[in-house]
């Protein structure tokens, strides 16, 4: 009854990390489970959620899709993480710097080993290989392979300070700050109806752009 549990203490702060990164005003729809696992004294909210969002297509990023949890009982450690995942690899971001995996795949789709073509008849398996083996070129079957991008933060940076002296600006010298009440609530806003997904069994909408719940 006196906070927004964990959805709202920790999801919020990976949202606002992800909108800064893509330029995102929020996911559309946003569904959540979640349980009470290993806190049980009394409390009535979960200690463990997943949720999964909806980001459709801007003119600041492509479609995504977002899954995100959250596990008061972790054996980690307290470790968090945010990573990206495209076709071509992913890129890793944490509070020490940001890398970047390449896992590119072929031009040419695979053929045999884990597909159906070693049950069809023979001859219908030879007139297979013999259409791939026109169609696609030894070079468009090696997979491409690119080195990967590390960025480390430099020795003696405090994020913490930074952030702090970013709000301090705002309200000594009138300076913008990277997460006003807008930004602000529209990562809130979207971490808190994962609450409401979970104890109302149901899928939220939400439009990013007028801040509204929907229908």
């Amino acid at each position: 009854e006196f906070g927004t549990g964990v959805a709202g203490d920790l999801f919020v702060h990976l949202l606002t990390s992800i909108h800064a990164i893509t330029g995102s005003y929020g996911p559309t729809m946003i569904a959540s489970t979640a349980e009470l696992s290993y806190w049980k004294d009394g409390r009535n909210v979960p200690d463990v959620m997943v949720a999964v969002m909806n980001y459709p297509e801007t003119p600041n990023h492509p479609q995504f899709q977002l899954m995100i949890r959250v596990n008061f009982a972790a054996g980690t450690g307290g470790k968090n993480q945010i990573r990206f995942i495209g076709d071509e690899g992913f890129m890793e971001y944490s509070g020490g710097g940001v890398k970047v995996q390449h896992n590119i795949m072929p031009k040419a789709p695979g053929i045999g080993g884990w597909d159906a073509l070693s049950t069809y008849p023979e001859a219908m398996q030879q007139e297979l290989m013999k259409k791939y083996n026109e169609t696609w070129s030894e070079a468009d079957r090696k997979t491409p392979e690119k080195p990967p991008v590390e960025y480390v933060v430099p020795q003696g940076h405090n994020p913490n300070l930074e952030h702090m002296n970013n709000f301090m600006d705002g309200v000594r010298m009138n300076k913008p700050v990277i997460e006003n009440p807008e930004v602000g609530f529209r990562a809130a806003a979207p971490s808190i109806a994962c609450n409401d997904s979970y104890f109302k069994n149901r899928i939220i909408h939400w439009d990013p752009v007028a801040m509204k719940v929907g229908k």
